[in-house]
């Protein structure tokens, strides 16, 4: 029976599998991304469901004041409150609850010890000095890192392949004006300027987005340039020239999908530098917004507390753990697109 003839892609998928230590941090990275996404369901101060009187009730999507719940108060219920809970429990009555019942603004008054509080069996990690649940901040936390990494890294790779590919192709005076405007743009402080616009406009996520987007292309951009002057220069770009092609074509459909392995490769580490720019942005205070569940902004706590030593180790797990997945990720993915390495 003659060989099955295997794609380059699933040579290099086959390839990556056998990395061991790439494969699982691939599958463990990816569940916790997806359960950071479902952090609403895994940690949060509302019940799930509530069978209360024979009526049915989702807190998580609704606001209902605790008169619902044989309150006095318009007010929204407070799920903490004993009073609530006992109502919501009793008889008949029956509530479902987050594995965590707490949220990333959650603070709770009934709290037996002061802030921060050490590990216990009401907060398995801790709390902040604001009296927050860690365990909820870290996975809100994770969410948020993750999410405005995974967006960093996009527009970056975007921006990075396309001013690449126009400077491997055309080269020449087209090359020579890109190569000095990056030079000049590189050579921008960043630092400084995400202060000064820090100090003017408010803080955001997404004026964070676009100021480190203003310089997260460059280092891509030299890969990609790299490639497309290489494979321009191959036999079968000449014979798209002959064939009539145009240069988007070209560019398109024969150069970019023989130089994506820069590209690819370059995915983790990029996420990885995104998580710390963003950890450190935080640290200093010109990071998200404040009351927004952020990595840094609990070491900075670990760092003024530090007695509170669980909040410095979490975090700092939680960060360790989450650079090294997507390092041995990035290892992996280049040893299996490295062209060099032959299947045996």
């Amino acid at each position: 029976m003659a060989a099955v003839s295997l794609s380059p892609g699933r040579r290099a998928w086959q390839r990556f599998r056998r990395n061991r230590l790439g494969y699982w941090s691939l599958l463990l990275f990816g569940a916790l991304v997806v359960a950071s996404l479902f952090a609403e369901v895994l940690s949060n101060d509302r019940p799930l469901v509530v069978r209360y009187e024979g009526k049915t009730y989702f807190p998580i999507v609704q606001d209902l004041p605790e008169t619902v719940f044989g309150g006095d108060f318009q007010t929204a219920a407070d799920y903490l409150d004993p009073f609530i809970r006992e109502q919501i429990t009793r008889g008949g009555n029956w509530a479902l609850y987050a594995p965590n019942p707490y949220g990333s603004q959650t603070i709770n008054y009934f709290a037996e010890k002061p802030n921060p509080s050490g590990p216990s069996a009401a907060n398995w990690l801790g709390t902040d000095d604001r009296g927050r649940d860690l365990l909820a901040q870290l996975i809100y936390g994770f969410r948020v890192s993750v999410l405005f990494a995974l967006a960093l890294t996009v527009i970056g790779v975007l921006l990075g392949v396309l001013t690449g590919a126009i400077q491997g192709f055309f080269g020449g005076k087209t090359d020579l004006a890109f190569q000095r405007f990056i030079e000049i743009w590189g050579a921008m402080p960043e630092l400084y300027l995400l202060i000064i616009f820090s100090a003017v406009f408010a803080p955001s996520v997404g004026l964070l987005l676009v100021l480190l987007s203003l310089f997260g292309w460059m280092g891509l951009s030299d890969y990609v340039r790299a490639e497309f002057l290489r494979n321009r220069q191959l036999d079968y770009v000449r014979a798209a020239r002959a064939m009539g092609l145009s240069n988007v074509q070209i560019m398109w459909r024969h150069i970019l999908p023989n130089s994506l392995t820069p590209v690819v490769t370059f995915l983790p580490f990029r996420m990885s530098a995104a998580i710390l720019a963003l950890t450190s942005l935080d640290f200093l205070g010109l990071g998200v917004p404040p009351g927004t569940p952020s990595l840094g902004e609990l070491l900075s706590q670990g760092k003024n507390n530090i007695d509170a030593w669980w909040i410095s180790l979490s975090t700092f797990g939680v960060l360790v753990l989450t650079l090294l997945l997507l390092t041995f990720m990035g290892d992996a993915l280049r040893d299996a697109l490295d062209p060099r390495k032959a299947d045996r």
